[in-house]
């Protein structure tokens, strides 16, 4: 029987040139996969994609300027046969279900790419979702009803984009800037800010920048 030579496309869409090149150079050795496009910014991504609708996109959860997962949710409205396998930095215990509800297939932390992305491809390709053991085993808990952690879960109760900009005030960024930065009116972002001092009941904007520092700080240590 001869076999098939056709090679399933992936999509990269990261803000550092270097990853991209190093993703590309690992994918396009193998015989079943191949890159068909790469991308720094949102934008660019999607209207690659006009062009060439790819099978995965590996997406960095942490672009310049903008967030992955409103990304994703764009990826899923306008491409919905398309993959998504995000990359990141950040601890996959915390990221992992917004990702996941976001629209995407999987999560793969930076740290564990060399030795596990190749996998995670083909894994996501052939319709599962890609996580790692221990966050698997989280799910399975909280969907059989056990307690979630605390402090976890008064993050969770904020939207993507009121955290986004919780992660924006944990990097110093005053509102104006904020509101430039995510392209929404100060008075938005204000807006933002009130809900979540309320959700993590927090008293005044000193105690929010506070939390956001340290929250932050907490995620760069796991």
């Amino acid at each position: 029987m001869k076999k098939t030579t056709k090679r399933a496309t992936v999509f990269i869409v990261d803000d550092h040139s270097i990853v991209r090149r190093g993703l590309k150079q690992l994918i396009d050795q193998e015989a079943d996969l191949v890159v068909c496009g790469e991308a720094e910014t949102a934008q660019a991504a999607l209207e690659a994609m006009k062009k060439r609708v790819p099978d995965v996109a590996l997406v960095d959860l942490s672009l310049d300027g903008e967030s992955g997962l409103e990304l994703i949710k764009d990826i899923k409205t306008r491409y919905p046969t398309v993959a998504v396998l995000v990359l990141s930095m950040h601890d996959e215990m915390f990221y992992a279900e917004r990702v996941l509800r976001a629209g995407a297939k999987g999560y793969i932390m930076k740290l564990q790419v060399a030795d596990r992305i190749l996998g995670a491809i083909r894994c996501v390709l052939s319709g599962e979702i890609y996580l790692s053991d221990p966050m698997a085993a989280k799910i399975l808990r909280k969907v059989a009803g056990g307690k979630a952690d605390v402090v976890g879960s008064s993050i969770e109760r904020l939207s993507d984009r009121e955290l986004e900009v919780f992660q924006l005030i944990g990097i110093g960024l005053g509102t104006r800037h904020i509101a430039e930065r995510i392209s929404r009116s100060v008075k938005t972002i204000e807006t933002y800010r009130e809900h979540i001092k309320q959700k993590l009941d927090l008293k005044d904007a000193t105690e929010l920048t506070q939390a956001a520092i340290q929250w932050l700080q907490s995620q760069h240590t796991k």
